[in-house]
C-alpha cells in the first residue's frame, strides 16, 4: 500500500512561524503537482475552523487544507484543545468536544488513548495523499514535558519524518535558540534535525553570513534558507498573540471608518474581522481597556471561549458603560457569536457548560436569553438576509456563507426582527431603530455583499458618500497563498529540500 512521504516544521518557541510556513509549503509542494495535506496532531487554539461534515479543527490547519486545495478533515488535527480557564480546557477529538479536563488529567490520562488517535489519522492520510505536511507545537526541548509527548519529535518518529527546524531572528537570540534546543534534545532526536530556517528577517543578508557560517560548522546541519518579514500577508492566523503585533503596526488612523473589536480575554474566532481590515475605507483595531475603546464608529463583540466569564469582564472593567455610552452617542453595535450572546438580556448556564457562573444580566440590547447545553452545534449555513429595516434596505436577500460553533441555544423573550434566514429558519436579530445586530453566524462579513453594504450604511450615517466597489475577499486570501508560496521558495534551497524529504 502506498504511504506519503513526509516533511516535519517544528520551532525553538511558540510564535516562530510553523504555521505559516507550514501553509507555504503545503502550496509549494501543490504547485510543484504532489497531492499534499497538512497534519498537527494535537493543536491548542481558540480560533476555530468548521469541516464540510460539521466537525471543529484548528484553524490552521484549515487554512492549510485549503492552501492544498483540498476539503479539511478532522484527520488533520485529530486532537484540539480550546482552553476554558486557568489550567482547565474542553477537548476536542475528531471534531466533537469530549470533555473538559485539567492539564493533569489529560497528560496524565488521556495522552497514553491519544496516541492510537493520532497515529491513526496519520497513516490515513499517509494513505491517500503523496506528501504530508506536519506541523509541532511549541518547542521540541520542553523537558517536563518529552515523555508524554505527541505533538513534536516523538510524532516525527511515529511518521518517520525528517525534522525542518525553525527558529524567529526578528525576536532575536535566533543562533542561541537553535543551539539550545539541539542540547536539549536526545541523540535520536537530533538526527532528524535535517535543515534549519531563519524565519522573519528584516536587514541586509551579507551581515548575517558569518552566523549562518558558525551555526552549519557547529552543528554539521544546512540552513535551508533565510526567509525574510513578509508584511500584511492576508492569511488567517491562529493566535490572538498575533493581534498585539498587528496592534502596534496598523497606523489606518486617517481612514474614514473606524471599527474597535472587543479585545475579550477569551476571544475565539477573531478572524471574522479579517475582512474589515482589508477594506480600504476602514481602521480596525482592538480594544482591551476602556481609555482604548475611544469614539468609533462601529463596535463589534466577538466570540468568546468562556461567554459568561468575558461578560464579566466587560463589567468589571468598565467597558459595558463605556459601550453602552458610545451606542447612546451614536456607534453602531454587532456581537458575533458569544458577542451575540451578550447582547441579550440574560445567559444561563445550570450544568455550567462554559463557567462556574450559573447566570447572569446580559448587556440588554436585544430581548434574548440564552441557555449553555453540553451539545455544541458545529455547522456550515448558508442563508439570506432577512431584515427589512428601513435603514437596511440594499441589504435585503444578500446571499450569505459561514459557520456556527456555538453550545449555547438563543430564544427571543418578545418579538424579536431576525437578521438573517437560514435553512428556512430565522436567525440572529436587530433592534428595533437598525443600529444594533447580532448572530451566531461566524464568517459573515466574510461575504463580499454585504460587508460593502453594511460599510456603506455607516459611511450614510457619516455623510459620506458610498463605495461601489466590492472587494473580492476570497480571491485575495487565494492570491495570497501564491505570494507566500512566492516568497518562502525564492529564499529556501528547494533542490536541498526535496533531497531531504526523499532521503538524499
Amino acid at each position: 500500500m502506498k504511504r506519503a512521504a513526509t516533511i516535519m516544521v517544528q520551532g525553538t518557541a511558540s510564535d516562530v512561524g510553523k504555521s505559516v510556513l507550514t501553509t507555504a509549503l503545503c502550496r509549494i509542494f501543490v504547485q510543484d503537482g504532489y497531492k499534499t495535506a497538512p497534519y498537527k496532531s494535537q493543536n491548542m487554539a481558540l480560533n476555530s475552523y468548521v469541516t464540510l461534515d460539521g466537525k471543529e479543527i484548528g484553524r490552521a490547519q484549515g487554512v492549510q487544507a485549503e492552501a492544498c486545495g483540498i476539503a479539511a478533515t478532522t484527520d488533520m488535527n485529530p486532537i484540539l484543545i480550546k482552553p476554558t480557564g486557568e489550567m482547565k480546557a474542553q477537548i476536542v477529538v475528531h471534531g466533537k468536544p469530549l470533555e473538559e479536563m485539567s492539564a493533569w488529567r489529560y497528560r496524565e490520562e488521556y495522552i497514553p488513548l491519544a496516541e492510537g488517535i493520532v497515529t491513526d489519522s496519520l497513516e490515513r492520510l499517509r494513505a491517500e495523499y503523496d506528501l504530508i505536511v506536519l506541523e509541532g507545537a511549541g518547542s521540541p526541548a520542553e523537558i517536563n514535558l518529552k515523555d508524554r509527548d505527541i505533538v513534536n519529535m516523538r510524532m516525527a518518529k511515529w511518521a518517520d519524518a525528517p525534522v525542518l527546524l525553525v527558529a524567529d531572528i526578528d525576536r532575536g537570540g535566533a543562533f542561541a535558540s537553535i543551539v539550545g534546543t539541539l542540547e536539549l534534545l536526545e541523540e535520536d532526536e537530533r538526527s532528524r534535525v535535517q535543515g534549519f530556517i531563519i524565519n522573519k528577517f528584516r536587514g541586509d543578508i551579507s551581515l548575517l553570513q558569518s552566523g549562518l557560517d558558525w551555526l552549519e560548522e557547529r552543528t554539521g546541519i544546512p540552513v535551508l534558507g533565510v526567509i525574510p518579514y513578509l508584511p500584511r500577508l492576508d492569511i488567517e492566523a491562529e493566535d490572538s498573540v498575533v493581534l498585539d503585533k498587528q496592534q502596534a503596526q496598523e497606523d489606518n488612523g486617517d481612514r474614514e471608518i473606524d471599527i474597535a473589536v472587543i479585545r475579550l480575554p477569551r476571544i475565539s474566532n477573531f478572524t471574522d474581522f479579517d475582512p474589515l481590515q482589508a477594506e480600504p475605507d476602514v481602521s480596525l483595531r482592538y480594544a482591551a481597556s476602556v481609555d482604548q475603546l475611544g469614539q468609533p464608529d462601529v463596535i463589534l463583540i466577538p466570540g468568546s471561549k468562556n461567554t459568561l466569564d468575558d461578560l464579566l469582564f466587560l463589567e468589571q472593567s468598565g467597558m459595558a458603560k463605556a459601550i453602552a455610552k458610545r451606542v447612546a452617542e451614536g456607534s453602531l453595535l454587532a456581537g458575533i457569536c458569544g458577542g451575540y450572546q451578550m447582547l441579550g438580556r440574560k445567559l444561563h448556564d445550570p450544568r455550567q457548560v462554559e463557567s462556574q457562573h450559573g447566570e447572569a444580566d446580559g448587556l440588554g440590547y436585544l430581548p434574548l436569553a440564552t441557555t449553555f447545553y453540553t451539545e455544541k452545534r458545529t455547522e456550515r449555513v448558508s442563508g439570506t438576509v432577512a431584515c427589512a429595516h428601513p435603514d437596511w434596505p440594499a441589504m435585503q436577500g444578500i446571499a450569505i456563507e459561514g459557520y456556527e460553533i456555538h453550545m449555547g441555544q438563543t430564544t427571543p423573550l418578545e418579538q424579536v426582527h431576525p437578521l438573517l434566514t437560514i435553512n428556512g429558519q430565522s436567525e440572529g436579530a436587530i433592534s428595533e431603530d437598525g443600529r444594533i445586530f447580532g448572530t451566531y453566524i461566524h464568517g459573515i462579513f466574510h461575504n463580499d455583499a454585504f460587508r460593502r453594504q453594511y460599510l456603506n450604511m455607516v459611511r450614510k450615517q457619516k455623510g459620506l458618500a458610498a463605495l461601489e466597489e466590492i472587494l473580492p475577499f476570497r480571491s485575495r486570501q487565494l492570491e495570497a497563498f501564491d505570494r507566500l508560496a512566492d516568497h518562502v521558495r525564492a529564499h529556501l534551497d528547494m533542490e536541498k529540500l526535496y533531497g531531504i524529504i526523499s532521503g538524499g
